[in-house]
């Protein structure tokens, strides 16, 4: 698989949804730039999954527009949107009646591409997965990393231009989740993706993202690098936030101050 030529720009304007009789989403805007990973963070309910579930039309946004290219993501068929975006969710959802070859080349299939043109081995090998071993396993014969790994090949099967993550390594072990997080890093680098990252892990966001946004109550609190965020904070909300980081590396550096002190 090779980088895409003109990665799309992703541009959100005063997207909202409604639901229940509250908004869920309130008059947000953001602008993705081409080839960047933006990670949407905050807390429970702030409106995270949401707002990448309205761009990829599995919800409706109740006003405003999407834009993906510069075009109105509503000027196709969802399910044809649907199959031009990769989409990795936390808990994989592979079909497990098919291989992982035939779980990767799913999406390619349906948009009715010459068997050729699919790449299975090339992409298991991109997430660093053996095609001899792999492809003709099924999913329940695969550890949860390896789902995920198959996950994102699968997301990135049709070579889309946009890539959406919902918590997609939160259910791992330590180990695999930070093999995981690297891995998918230099692909969207290598392959200059277009990336919206949702997580709960602040840490994570500040190791992966190019920028972070945050959102509270379904509002854009702020936006900006993860140095940025992280030295200039807007408002309480977003430093406590963002202090995350801060205070595990002290209490990490505590616990291992302790243990030294205790050795000597």
């Amino acid at each position: 698989m090779t980088a895409a030529a003109t990665p799309p720009m992703l541009e959100l304007v005063e997207v909202t949804r409604e639901q229940g009789g509250r908004r869920i989403v309130d008059a947000l805007s953001l602008r993705v730039e081409a080839g960047e990973l933006l990670a949407l963070v905050g807390a429970s309910g702030s409106g995270k999954t949401t707002t990448l579930k309205m761009i990829n039309r599995l919800v409706e946004p109740s006003a405003g527009e999407v834009l993906l290219g510069g075009r109105r993501h509503d000027a196709e068929p969802a399910h044809e949107l649907r199959r031009r975006i990769g989409y990795v969710f936390q808990q994989v959802g592979l079909f497990p009646h098919l291989t992982v070859a035939d779980n990767v080349a799913i999406t390619p299939r349906l948009l009715g591409w010459e068997r050729q043109r699919i790449r299975v081995d090339a992409l298991l090998e991109l997430v660093q997965l053996d095609p001899a071993r792999f492809r003709g396993r099924f999913p329940a014969e695969l550890s949860g990393g390896e789902q995920q790994r198959v996950g994102i090949a699968r997301a990135l099967a049709a070579e889309p231009p946009l890539v959406l993550l919902d918590e997609p390594f939160g259910a791992l072990d330590p180990l695999t989740r930070e093999a995981l997080q690297e891995a998918f890093r230099e692909l969207q680098r290598r392959l200059r993706l277009t990336a919206v990252f949702v997580t709960h892990d602040v840490v994570e966001a500040v190791l992966l993202a190019d920028r972070i946004a945050v959102l509270g109550g379904g509002r854009l609190l702020q936006v900006g690098t993860p140095e940025e965020l992280l030295r200039a904070p807007a408002g309480d909300e977003v430093a406590r936030l963002m202090a995350t980081p801060k205070r595990q590396a002290a209490a990490l550096a505590a616990r291992l101050g302790d243990r030294g002190a205790g050795a000597t």
